[in-house]
C-alpha cells in the first residue's frame, strides 16, 4: 500500500478541490473515477465558465452588431487562438471547431470522397477505435478505394516494419491515433508521418486521447490532420477541433451546408466562405468553445511535463499492484504507455468486475472500448480498463486493488 508521495509533482489534494464531483459518493462509498479515458471530469472553472456564458452574454456570433453578438464572437475566437497556441499551430484559420473527434474525422472523410479513386488506398492500424475505422470503410466503399490494415504485435505495438512495406505510390491517407484508448500505447506517430510524407500521401492523427497526457507541437509534427476532443481533457462535451494544414483544407469541399459557412447564396449559386467557417455551418456550441480554451488554460497552469511524471508513477503503482494478482492478465504492455491499464481475470467475464467495483463505488469502463478488432486480435470479449487521471490518487489505486481481489473472491 502506497501513500501521496511528497516528492510528487505537485499537489494532487489541492487540485481535487478543483473538481466538485470528486467529493461525491456512490453506492455510500467515495468516489474512485477511474474511467478518464471515456471522459474526465471538469475543474469549476470550465463550469463556472459555462455558467458565465449562458448568464451575462449569451448571444449567437459573428452576425450581430449588438453587444452581446459581439462580446460572445470575440470569446469564442479568442478560444480559437488559445488552441491555436497550446498546439502551435501557424494560423488560427487552421482551426476547425467540431462537436468532438469523430466530428472532425467524419469531416476529412467525407472531404477525400472527392480525392480518392478506384484502387488508392487508405492505412487504418489494428489500434484505432471505431470512430477512425468506420469512417474509412465508408469512404473506400464510396470510392472505391481499399483499406489496409497495418497489424500489431501481442504487446500491443504497431508493427512498423510491416507498416514501411504497406506504404506504396497508392497510399493516399494514413490514419492512426496518437495512443490507443483501449490499451494506453503511444504510437511513433513521427516515424509515421515521416514514412507517410516520403511516400506522397497525407496522415490524419487521432489525438482524443493522446491531448489529456501530452502536448503536441503540430508545426514540429508536420503532420496534415490532426483532432480531438475537450471532453477527455478537462472541458465540456460537444466540442472538439479538427487541425487541418492550410492547402489541405483549401482542396476539400464543405462537408456541410448551411448558414455561417457561406460567401453569397443565390438559387443559381453558392460560394464559400474562407476558412475556418467554410467548415463551420450553423450556429456552433458557443458555450463549449470558450470553456475549452479554459480548459486549456487550466491545464497549463498545471503544466503538461508534471501532468505526465505524475500519471506515470500512477501507471507504474498500479501495473505493479494489479500483476500480484493471480490469473490477472494486461493487455497492451507496450513500452511507451500512458496512463491506461486494460486487463481481465482467467475464467472471469469482465462485466462482472466492473458490476461488482461499481457497488463499491469505483468506476471503471469494461467491454471492448469501441475496439472490436482490437478485442477480436486478442479473442477476448473485451476488457476491465482503469484509466487514471492527474487528480487520481496512489490511496485510490489501493482501494482498486482491493475491490478487484473481492471481486475475483465473489466469482470464482
Amino acid at each position: 500500500m502506497m501513500t501521496e508521495n511528497k516528492s510528487t509533482p505537485f499537489d494532487v489534494e489541492s487540485i481535487r478541490k478543483d473538481f466538485p464531483i470528486l467529493s461525491r459518493k456512490v453506492n455510500g462509498y467515495p468516489l474512485v473515477y477511474l474511467d478518464n479515458a471515456a471522459t474526465s471530469q471538469k475543474p469549476l472553472a470550465v463550469i463556472d465558465a459555462l455558467v458565465d456564458y449562458y448568464s451575462n452574454y449569451n448571444a449567437n456570433i459573428h452576425r450581430g452588431v449588438h453587444t452581446l453578438s459581439q462580446e460572445a464572437t470575440d470569446a469564442y475566437e479568442q478560444a480559437r487562438e488559445k488552441i491555436r497556441v497550446h498546439f502551435n499551430v501557424r494560423q488560427s484559420k487552421e482551426i476547425i471547431f467540431t462537436s468532438g473527434t469523430t466530428h472532425a474525422i467524419n469531416l476529412v472523410a467525407s472531404g477525400f470522397r472527392s480525392i480518392l479513386q478506384k484502387g488508392d488506398e487508405v492505412i487504418v492500424s489494428t489500434l484505432e477505435h471505431h470512430s477512425n475505422i468506420v469512417p474509412w470503410q465508408m469512404l473506400c466503399e464510396s470510392t472505391g478505394a481499399v483499406l489496409k490494415v497495418l497489424p500489431i504485435n501481442q504487446e500491443g505495438e504497431l508493427e512498423m516494419n510491416e507498416f514501411s512495406r504497406m506504404v506504396s505510390p497508392k497510399t493516399k491517407l494514413v490514419v492512426v491515433n496518437h495512443i490507443s484508448n483501449a490499451l494506453g500505447t503511444i504510437n511513433p506517430i513521427e516515424e509515421i508521418i515521416k514514412i507517410t510524407h516520403n511516400a506522397g500521401a497525407a496522415v490524419l492523427i487521432d489525438g482524443a486521447q493522446a491531448c489529456a497526457h501530452i502536448k503536441p507541437d503540430l508545426q514540429a509534427l508536420d503532420v496534415d490532420f490532426y483532432t480531438c476532443s475537450a471532453h477527455k481533457m478537462c472541458g465540456p462535451t460537444g466540442v472538439g477541433i479538427l487541425f487541418g494544414k492550410e492547402e489541405w483544407l483549401s482542396k476539400l469541399p464543405p462537408y456541410q451546408g448551411g448558414g455561417e459557412m457561406i460567401k453569397e447564396v443565390t438559387y443559381e449559386k453558392t460560394t464559400y466562405a474562407d476558412l475556418p467557417h467554410k467548415f463551420e455551418a450553423g450556429t456552433p456550441n458557443i458555450a463549449g468553445g470558450i470553456a475549452y480554451g479554459v480548459a486549456l488554460d487550466y491545464l497549463n497552469k498545471i503544466g503538461f511535463d508534471k501532468i505526465a511524471q505524475y500519471e506515470n508513477q500512477l501507471l507504474q503503482y498500479a501495473t505493479e499492484q494489479l500483476l500480484e494478482i493471480e490469473g490477472l492478465r494486461i493487455f497492451g504492455t507496450g513500452k511507451n504507455k500512458t496512463s491506461v491499464i486494460s486487463f481481465n481475470i482467467q475464467g472471469i467475464h469482465p462485466y462482472d468486475i466492473g458490476t461488482i467495483v461499481d457497488k463499491l463505488g469505483i468506476a471503471v469502463r469494461t467491454g471492448h472500448h469501441c475496439a472490436q478488432p482490437l478485442m477480436d486480435f486478442y479473442n477476448i470479449p473485451g476488457t476491465v480498463r482503469a484509466s487514471f487521471a492527474f487528480y487520481n490518487t496512489f490511496h485510490e489505486i489501493d482501494v482498486l486493488i482491493k475491490a478487484v481481489k473481492k471481486a475475483k473472491q465473489m466469482l470464482t
